[in-house]
């Protein structure tokens, strides 16, 4: 009697980190990794590059470092296209602002990293509002909105977690969430 032996689940999480860290797994679609139970993954559409991006960037306790890679490089700053280094800890943050939102929606990207340069350039041009020191240029804060979700909901979530900072620009269409100290403005 020749019976099959069902792999185990640290087996299969196994196998799947590894088969991705080889990169045999596609993770622009992420559709093997986004099975796991314990995985989790964000959709993004920048507003200034036109461009998307949609994948599972980590699983467990693992950061996926091809995703990571990825979604660095797809919050670049998008003026100089300077590749900066994204806290991993932003996205964990961005994902359960979703979930406490009860959304899988796209978050729509108006700035993620900045470069000192370009930080620099925009506090002397834009009267304001960009902060000497941001947390733009350490990939610690990023500026988002949610379609169908109101910018007030999305703030008052980000808000709830008390994870980090929440500045609530209205007149601009946008929530700036980051994994600095908590505070609200």
């Amino acid at each position: 009697m020749n019976q099959t032996k069902t792999p185990s689940r640290r087996y299969f999480l196994g196998s799947a980190l590894r088969a991705t860290a080889a990169g045999t797994l596609a993770i622009g679609s992420g559709s093997a990794l986004a099975s796991i139970p314990s995985s989790r993954g964000l959709s993004f559409n920048h507003l200034h590059t036109n461009e998307r991006i949609s994948l599972v960037y980590a699983v467990g306790d693992n950061f996926l470092p091809q995703s990571i890679t990825r979604l660095n490089t797809f919050l670049r700053d998008h003026y100089s296209g300077i590749v900066g280094t994204m806290d991993p800890g932003l996205f964990d943050l961005l994902y359960r602002v979703r979930q406490a939102l009860g959304t899988s929606q796209s978050f729509d990207v108006i700035s993620g990293y900045r470069s000192p340069v370009t930080n620099n350039t925009l506090r002397n041009t834009r009267g304001g509002g960009v902060a000497k020191k941001s947390l733009h240029m350490e990939g610690k804060a990023i500026d988002v909105r949610l379609p169908g979700v109101p910018l007030a909901e999305l703030r008052d979530a980000a808000k709830s977690l008390e994870a980090g900072g929440v500045g609530y620009y209205p007149d601009s269409q946008f929530v700036h969430i980051d994994t600095g100290r908590v505070r609200s403005w």
